[in-house]
């Protein structure tokens, strides 16, 4: 396949295993997995996942060139390997952020590159936008900024028209009367203590609307992921957690307003044409905040990081970091 009439798409680099792994004790009794792989005299580059919730896996390892980066991955509150498993006490933007920080004290980093996409873009910019001078650079991709008409798009509104068979079956978990606010409704349902033994089934309907509109072209391997019980209850609980309450953002617009504090730091956004979770508005309005970032609108991908186009742009980004 080719990227473009003059690029052939790059591939991930070969699997690689953890040279370094810990539980690391954070607030609130929070324990977070950290693993690192690669160069341990590399770059050191943070991958930030998705969700919240989504947690890590070995091929994300494989964006990054072995013997440039110090690669540094980490299971955000309550989900992966982290624990406790599903937790929701404690668990805010501001929590993560604090995270980020004790993780990189505790690894000896002065300044790294922070790779994140959805809401790991979200959660990228929080933290340089708090600590810009422990961030050497910034690779997002599928921009999020946690604002309410990206959850109306995302929960109501939009993303309902272009997969419309998901959207039925997303939304006939809930009664008639509470289809207005699905965020509310499945929220609701996957931390009320009256729903405890419904709770996995409507945690598992959560997650698979969000895995049947991550790609361009249908991946069931997506979809069958999306459902795993253990995946899908932290994916699930803790995404509902934070939409419904607006990320834990202090005003609807803060990533972009602050957006200011990020000059200078070299910064590329990946995003795909038909992203139907997070579609391009977003990357494009952060762009015009960042004039020095480069934004590659990717022309026939969608959400996922492993579209192939998407993938190619992202190791690009980080070859040329």
């Amino acid at each position: 396949m080719r990227a473009d009439t003059k690029t052939t798409f790059r591939s991930l680099y070969p699997s690689i295993e953890p040279y370094a792994s810990e539980r690391i004790a954070v607030s609130g009794g929070h324990e977070i997995y950290v693993e690192q792989s690669g160069n341990p005299s590399g770059i050191p580059i943070l991958f930030v996942h998705g969700g919240p919730g989504g947690g890590t896996s070995p091929i994300q390892r494989r964006f990054f060139n072995p013997s440039k980066y110090r690669i540094i991955l980490f299971d955000q509150r309550g989900c992966g390997r982290s624990r406790p498993h599903a937790s929701l006490d404690r668990n805010t933007s501001q929590d993560l952020i604090d995270d980020m920080e004790v993780i990189r004290k505790t690894l000896s980093v002065d300044k790294w590159i922070l790779f994140g996409g959805s809401w790991g873009s979200t959660l990228s910019l929080l933290y340089a936008e708090a600590h810009p001078a422990h961030v050497r650079g910034l690779i997002l991709r599928g921009i999020f900024l946690s604002r309410q008409r990206e959850l109306d798009w995302f929960y109501q509104h939009g993303t309902r028209s272009v997969f419309p068979e998901a959207w039925a079956r997303f939304a006939k978990m809930i009664p008639e009367d509470e289809q207005h606010d699905l965020v509310t409704a499945y929220y609701k349902r996957l931390t009320d203590p009256l729903y405890e033994e419904e709770r996995l089934a409507f945690a598992k309907e959560w997650s698979l609307w969000e895995g049947s509109t991550v790609t361009l072209v249908p991946d069931e391997e997506q979809r069958a992921h999306s459902v795993d019980p253990v995946f899908a209850l932290a994916f699930a609980r803790i995404e509902a957690h934070y939409f419904k309450n607006g990320g834990f953002l202090k005003h609807d617009n803060q990533i972009l307003d602050d957006a200011h504090k990020l000059r200078g730091i070299p910064t590329t956004i990946v995003q795909g044409r038909y992203d139907a979770i997070c579609p391009p508005t977003s990357a494009w309005e952060l762009a015009q905040e960042m004039p020095w970032a480069t934004l590659k609108i990717v022309p026939v991908a969608g959400h996922s990081a492993f579209e192939p186009a998407i993938q190619h742009e992202l190791i690009c980004a980080t070859d040329a970091a």
